[in-house]
């Protein structure tokens, strides 16, 4: 259980923080590509960015929930003395 939560944050997360990047830079060629000006850099691009940050973000917790309701709600099986 601790492993898959483990190589969830070692692998996933460089992955999706990767493929925001990805998104990001070719959000920004391609507006920088139709001469979008300042007002859309300083303001349109960064809530953008912000945004997609925000569901990455959600995204993962939402991929963790089941390893760490599994660690919590560990139960031993012993006999009670």
């Amino acid at each position: 259980m601790k492993t898959q939560l483990f190589l969830k944050v070692v692998l996933v997360l460089p992955i999706i923080l990767f493929a925001d990047w990805v998104i990001m830079v070719l959000l920004g060629c391609a507006s920088c590509l139709f001469g979008f000006g300042e007002n859309y850099f300083c303001g349109s691009y960064c809530l953008i960015g912000k945004g997609i940050l925000l569901l990455s973000a959600v995204l993962f917790i939402y991929m963790l929930i089941p390893d760490i309701r599994k660690i919590l709600n560990h139960n031993k099986h012993a006999k009670a003395s």
